[in-house]
């Protein structure tokens, strides 16, 4: 069992559970996992803290016998494209995602541009902090590495992109300077913001977790769509012209009708709406736990092409080997020029049930282990029959229980949230 590693590597509060040493002993160990003389391709996003975690985990793979290459601040996506293209054996990527700036992260992929599994992540954290000295580690600079990112994505998804003129909301994220050059080339940006990133301000009432902002940004501006990326750039969420939310179900709908694709591959926090829109048009539909890592492995074990996460992440096995925002808004107008719809056209097609999401401070090691929670959960399933659903799981990046309720009726999705929210607060909760 993984004690370190979550559903999106390690991830703390930086200098307090991420550490520059827990750093230098990743660094080490992962190269010792992969064997000395593995090329290690090292990206981060904007954060404070990130420059000297990445100065410690180079540290870590130079004394394991690695060879570093630091492509400075990147998405996660494009770290996956230029571990490719180098033919590394390792990507690194050091970043919280959509988190605020206090916290890091870091995670792995393999040379084919996919995040680490589970077991390789078990058999890195088996080294750790027990890793012998190496000769011959490197430390060196990958020049150029968001143009020949850039370069990528305009050949990969730039030409089925139309002109759209549309207003951008960056996080100041790792996004920052990629995201407003591309569509720059294929459109044009209206306006930019999150744009100015100083350390501090990554996801911080911007980006994706935050489409209040592009939403203001857009209204008035004659921009025919919002695109929002969070910190790491990984996931994209849209919004129409009068602010409205064409969120991860709804981009990958528009995707997967635009392709003619037969199944698709999505999270137990896909709303029922999408499901209902898939079966409509006689596309199967998949579901795998959250975390786009398992959507992949849905994917690969069912022969889709597409998939993807509610939050934004959408995986095209076409072209690519993980999420990447700045290529889901790509393929996202694309598939609407081809559907001949515009965004608007996309949220009043995929309408989600009402839903409550609620984060609560909890035991999550207690959760499946409480026979209460489970016997509640089983009652309001049956409470809600085929019109609606229930998710009661344990965060994998942070220390909460999320419950998610989706109803067809508003007021019986809200009383039956906020009665297993008490329930999992009094069995489990903690603070």
């Amino acid at each position: 069992m993984r004690k370190l590693f979550g559903t999106d590597g390690v991830r703390g509060v930086a200098g307090v559970d991420l550490t520059v040493g827990l750093a230098r002993d990743l660094g080490a160990a992962v190269v010792a996992w992969s064997g000395a003389g593995s090329r290690v391709v090292i990206g981060r996003d904007t954060r404070e803290s990130g420059a000297a975690l990445e100065d410690a985990l180079v540290e870590g793979v130079v004394a394991a016998g690695g060879k570093a290459l630091r492509a400075g601040v990147l998405p996660t996506p494009g770290v996956a494209v230029l571990t490719r293209l180098e033919r590394a054996e390792l990507g690194c990527v050091i970043s919280a995602s959509h988190n605020p700036y206090q916290d890091n992260g870091i995670k792995f992929l393999s040379g084919d541009g996919r995040k680490l599994d589970d077991r390789s992540e078990t058999a890195v954290e088996a080294v750790l902090g027990s890793v012998a000295h190496v000769a011959g580690g490197d430390d060196s600079v990958l020049r150029d590495s968001a143009a020949r990112y850039l370069d990528w994505l305009v050949t990969t998804y730039g030409a089925g992109a139309p002109p759209w003129p549309v207003v951008l909301d960056c996080a100041n994220g790792a996004a920052h300077v990629v995201a407003p050059a591309i569509f720059s080339m294929v459109g044009t940006v209206v306006r930019s913001i999150g744009t100015h990133p100083d350390g501090r301000n990554i996801n911080a009432g911007v980006g994706s977790t935050h489409l209040a902002a592009v939403a203001a940004a857009v209204a008035g501006s004659g921009a025919a769509c919002g695109l929002a990326f969070d910190g790491d750039a990984d996931r994209c969420l849209a919004v129409d012209p009068a602010g409205r939310t064409a969120n991860g179900d709804a981009i990958i709908a528009a995707i997967a009708l635009a392709r003619g694709v037969k199944r698709v591959v999505v999270t137990s926090m896909t709303n029922l709406s999408f499901h209902r829109v898939m079966e409509a048009h006689g596309i199967e539909v998949d579901v795998t736990d959250v975390g786009d890592r398992y959507v992949l492995a849905g994917m690969l074990a069912t022969g889709a092409t597409l998939g993807g996460e509610q939050s934004g992440h959408v995986v095209d096995l076409q072209h690519h080997t993980t999420g990447d925002g700045v290529a889901t808004a790509l393929m996202l107008l694309a598939a609407l020029d081809r559907l001949e719809m515009s965004m608007a056209d996309l949220v009043d097609l995929v309408v989600p049930f009402p839903q409550r999401l609620v984060a609560i401070p909890a035991d999550r090691a207690a959760l499946d282990g409480s026979r209460r929670i489970r016997e509640e959960v089983e009652a309001a399933e049956e409470r809600l029959g085929r019109d609606g659903r229930i998710v009661v799981r344990a965060s994998g990046t942070e220390p909460v229980v999320r419950v998610m309720v989706e109803a067809a009726d508003a007021a019986v999705c809200a009383d039956l949230c906020n009665h297993l929210v008490k329930i999992v607060q009094t069995e489990i909760g903690v603070g």
